[in-house]
């Protein structure tokens, strides 16, 4: 009977602890729904279900057909096998999430005692449970959770990240693509010109050094052409591995031209940019949960902790005459040393660590806000201008021309560099639109919740922002008070 007070003993502690086990895929379906409210896009996690089979065929539709940036990112939200290993993050912080609500073992310990001068056995029993353990689960539960919630945020940001990193690359692409086709178009230009020359010359109506130089242009055409390719090739390897496509998937095909600048006003309210970026922040919502977990790990009571190793437990003992006995059993630590000051010391410095993290955050996204639009306005104005003024100017200048060497009022030599000419400016245009839908890209970025830092600024992601790392043994039961160290106020 008395041993199985020690038996029941065991199981209310263990009733106490709850069952807790593990859900695989468990806050997926938030940033599911997440991304899809930032991005329009969806995102799939292969776990060997029935919908990966729809995810494969619907991959495969869409390489049967030219791909738009829109379809780009799809295909690499969906294919990507880096994201995949990303989601994983939810399982590790649910794992953390399952092991906080768990109680620390008990510790069963036995003696057995031989007489010396009597015969008999005299046995002791002892069955110990960490006594704060209990008290820590709600800091350790509402910590935890705080850290999961944080999880999704930093995985719907690399979901959100690679959808700008492959929209942009796809520009790039289909710009060098549609750069490497105008270098064709030179060079066929400077080849006619080169062999005019040398039949003029031939005829004795030109000097050497006309030919050298029309030679020269052909000649530089060729290296222009050859650069390009190179750099349309490596581009679209690029765009190929984060669409996570090889063997004959990599014939993909893209669309052969940049589209043009549309009319809407993306970014021409720079305020209203800068407020939206700040509302729909991950990196903010983030920092805000880093502050969560350090102000928990905070909430810490002075009077108790110095009771970081208090066990209470039970014990049962047969004397030598074979009589049993038993009893509760409590250790408590004497505070002459620590007194855990060391441990609430470092909360309050992780709290004002993670604080300032914040309001720094703020600050940058504000600036970087307000950056972005400002290139997005000047991108746009930029290609517009090329659209507008310089490409029909060179066209124009290529019609006049054309009417003055048919009336042989200017040599031919003339005409050719005036469609060089429109031709370079061409291709400037191809730049000015890329750099317009790069930069319309980032602040699409902007307003689903990213922003990239500036160069040798702070943390450049959520997940590099750090994490409010507590030992284990620093938990304490918990405790609200004013530290001082949350920010009174913070440019959000």
């Amino acid at each position: 009977m008395r041993t199985g007070t020690l038996i029941a003993s065991a199981i209310s502690l263990v009733v106490l602890a709850g069952c807790a086990s593990m859900e695989p895929g468990l806050g997926f379906e938030d940033v599911r729904q997440s991304v899809a409210d930032r991005t329009g896009m969806r995102v799939h996690w292969n776990t060997g279900a029935a919908e990966d089979r729809e995810v494969a065929e619907a991959i495969s539709a869409l390489l049967e057909r030219e791909l738009a940036a829109e379809e780009a990112v799809q295909l690499a939200l969906l294919n990507n096998r880096e994201l995949q290993a990303v989601y994983e993050e939810l399982n590790l912080a649910q794992a953390d999430l399952v092991q906080a609500g768990l109680l620390r073992n008990p510790v069963f310990s036995g003696e057995l005692r031989f007489g010396v001068d009597t015969s008999g056995t005299a046995v002791v029993l002892d069955l110990t449970q960490d006594f704060l353990s209990l008290l820590w689960m709600p800091l350790r539960k509402g910590r935890a959770q705080a850290q999961f919630e944080a999880a999704k945020l930093r995985v719907t940001a690399s979901v959100v990240d690679m959808a700008g990193q492959v929209r942009s690359a796809y520009y790039e692409y289909v710009a060098a693509a549609q750069t490497t086709e105008m270098r064709r178009t030179v060079l066929e230009a400077t080849r006619a010109s080169y062999e005019l020359a040398k039949r003029v010359r031939a005829a004795g109506n030109s000097r050497e050094l006309d030919v050298a130089s029309e030679r020269d242009l052909f000649e530089q055409a060729k290296l222009d052409l050859a650069l390009a390719e190179e750099n349309e090739l490596v581009l679209r390897e690029q765009l190929t591995a984060m669409m996570g496509l090889w063997g004959e998937q990599a014939g993909w095909r893209a669309a052969s031209r940049l589209p043009a600048v549309p009319e809407d006003h993306l970014g021409h309210d720079i305020q209203t940019l800068e407020r939206r970026a700040v509302e729909a922040s991950l990196d903010l919502e983030v920092a805000r949960r880093e502050i969560e977990v350090a102000a928990r790990t905070l909430g810490i009571s002075r009077p108790f902790s110095w009771l970081t190793d208090t066990v209470v437990g039970a014990t049962g003992e047969r004397d030598l005459d074979g009589g049993w006995s038993v009893g509760p059993t409590l250790s408590v630590p004497v505070p002459l040393f620590d007194q855990g000051q060391a441990a609430i010391g470092r909360a309050e410095a992780q709290l004002r660590q993670a604080g300032g993290h914040y309001y720094a955050r703020a600050v940058e996204i504000r600036s970087r806000a307000r950056a972005a639009g400002t290139v997005l306005n000047s991108a746009r104005n930029r290609a517009r201008y090329y659209e507008a003024v310089v490409l029909p100017l060179r066209e124009q200048i290529v019609h006049q021309t054309q009417l003055q060497y048919n009336a042989m009022q200017i040599p031919a030599f003339q005409l050719l560099e005036a469609k060089r000419n429109q031709i370079e400016g061409g291709a400037d245009y191809i730049e000015a639109l890329r750099d317009y839908w790069v930069a319309r890209t980032r602040v699409e970025q902007i307003l689903g919740g990213r922003v990239s830092a500036f160069e040798g600024s702070g943390p450049a992601s959520p997940s590099d922002l750090p994490h409010t790392a507590i030992p284990e043994d620093t938990y304490r039961p918990l405790q609200h008070r004013h530290t001082g160290a949350r920010p009174v106020a913070s440019p959000e």
